[in-house]
């Protein structure tokens, strides 16, 4: 039994995925906030492996979030005090 795909193109219009994709190109924070929560997968384990008596798993990826957002904070602060003319 065969369905038949036309209702595809009139229900989901391409134009908005055109859109999206255009604003997704030229908003870039929500795709670096989704690399820092993936990086987060990789350090809340290493950071509960390492003190797995005191820390509950949720502070472990609180912990881990926190480390991130301070080293890309350190980061930022690092190239606005040595290229100020950017900013």
């Amino acid at each position: 039994m065969k369905k038949s795909l036309s209702h595809v193109s009139t229900d989901f219009p391409i134009e908005d995925l055109k859109g999206l994709w255009q604003l997704s190109n030229k908003k870039q924070y929500p795709k670096y906030l989704f690399l820092a929560l993936c990086f987060n997968l990789i350090v809340a384990p290493a950071v509960y492996a390492a003190n797995a008596d005191s820390f509950t798993r949720t502070q472990a990826y609180a912990l881990g979030l926190l480390g991130i957002v301070t080293v890309c904070f350190s980061i930022y602060l690092f190239v606005v005090m040595f290229q100020p003319e950017k900013f």
